[in-house]
């Protein structure tokens, strides 16, 4: 992935091996007499088309990205875990300790906020008794952007976990729960099973169309040489575990039982038509949404796989309308730079990607459009966006 060198905000972008160097770095500091022996990373995702349907067992078409998490440390003969993270945050610690869980004594969601997601993922670790370790977190996916910079914390470390226990996960589904556990239970964020699975199973050169019911999934080819990802960062921070997420999650459930069904990856729109008198208004909207999303998630995955890209950036525009105007969960700054892109030659298709509430629009666009999409984007936008160039990476590894 490339940060574009125009005039605007630019992130910086570390390479794994520049990452692992940065970490090495940080842990010869806080942690002397000691030397990392294993190294580990996982990245983060963008979601091309398929928001808010993992949870309600549908289809979601995300692509891992070259941002990655990376952990570095080392096993202790203590029962202390320390772990440091570079993770910006002004009020909370970059440095926590907590003892190695037993039966008896099982970690708990506390504070700092951060150290949940390492906490969880220790808890939840399945198959070894973890030892005590030192390790250091870095990571180039941005907080709160969208791109599932949580999924990358939790897929790095248990990748290390695996390598310091020498306890490999044989099922990659396995890994992937056991990720989406941690998350559910010490961070609260109750997540579909997307952001886990792509980290864990990301493919250069694909995208991955996941069946979030049966959990098989399936290869879509993101390489021809001519079409481009571009991310673009609102760089308005968006956050999920308040009222808003659980909300959705728990008018989709309503709108299900209404119509009799497990969850809505089972439902209808005509069935969901014949029903709507016996709904609040906003259920049928949140209901209808995921629905039809779902719907334009498999044809978008087949559009892609014909090299259709016409078809597939009218879905994708339909999907951020969709979530503007059904799930509500776009914003004015989002909305700004999906308006923005669609004037621009060259462009297939623009739509939030993510939560919602803030982050990225994904954008499908001719490659040699690039420069001048940015150009204009950063000309008219109010605020200050960060652009990347994406293709399709590979998932969580051992360094």
């Amino acid at each position: 992935m490339l940060p574009l060198d125009l005039n605007m905000a630019v992130a910086q972008v570390f390479s794994v091996s520049e990452l692992t160097i940065q970490a090495e770095e940080i842990f010869a500091k806080h942690f002397v007499g000691f030397q990392p022996t294993a190294k580990a990373c996982a990245p983060g995702r963008v979601n091309l088309i398929g928001e808010h349907t993992d949870y309600n067992r549908g289809y979601v078409l995300p692509m891992a990205l070259p941002l990655v998490t990376v952990v570095v440390g080392c096993r202790t003969d203590t029962q202390v875990i320390e772990i440091v993270t570079t993770a910006e945050s002004a009020d909370e610690p970059k440095t926590v300790q907590f003892p190695v869980p037993t039966e008896n004594n099982p970690l708990t969601p506390g504070k700092p906020a951060w150290a949940n997601y390492a906490k969880g993922v220790v808890q939840t670790f399945k198959g070894a008794a973890i030892p005590g370790f030192k390790a250091v977190i870095v990571s180039s996916v941005p907080l709160g952007g969208g791109l599932s910079s949580s999924a990358s914390i939790e897929v790095a470390l248990h990748t290390f976990l695996e390598s310091i226990t020498g306890e490999k996960s044989i099922d990659l589904k396995v890994k992937a729960l056991s990720c989406q556990e941690a998350e559910h239970k010490f961070p609260g964020m109750p997540c579909g099973i997307m952001d886990q699975f792509i980290s864990v199973m990301g493919n250069k050169g694909y995208a991955l169309l996941i069946d979030c019911r049966s959990m098989e999934s399936t290869l879509v080819p993101v390489n021809d040489p001519n079409v481009t990802v571009l991310i673009a960062n609102s760089n308005v921070r968006h956050e999920l575990t308040g009222t808003e997420y659980p909300s959705r999650r728990k008018q989709c459930f309503e709108a299900a039982s209404i119509l009799s069904v497990k969850t809505l990856r089972e439902a209808t729109l005509k069935s969901l038509e014949g029903l709507t008198s016996q709904m609040d208004q906003v259920v049928y909207k949140r209901a209808r949404h995921v629905i039809s999303e779902i719907d334009r998630t498999t044809k978008g995955a087949e559009a892609l796989k014909m090299g259709d890209y016409n078809t597939f950036g009218k879905l994708m525009v339909l999907s951020h309308n969709s979530l503007r105007d059904d799930y509500e969960v776009s914003c004015k700054e989002l909305d700004e730079l999906v308006e923005l892109a669609l004037q621009c030659d060259g462009v297939y298709g623009s739509r939030m990607t993510g939560g919602g509430f803030g982050g990225c629009t994904v954008t499908l666009l001719q490659a040699d459009q690039i420069q001048n999409v940015v150009s204009h984007i950063q000309a008219k936008y109010q605020g200050k966006a960060t652009f990347y160039v994406a293709s399709p990476s590979d998932g969580a590894r051992e360094l």
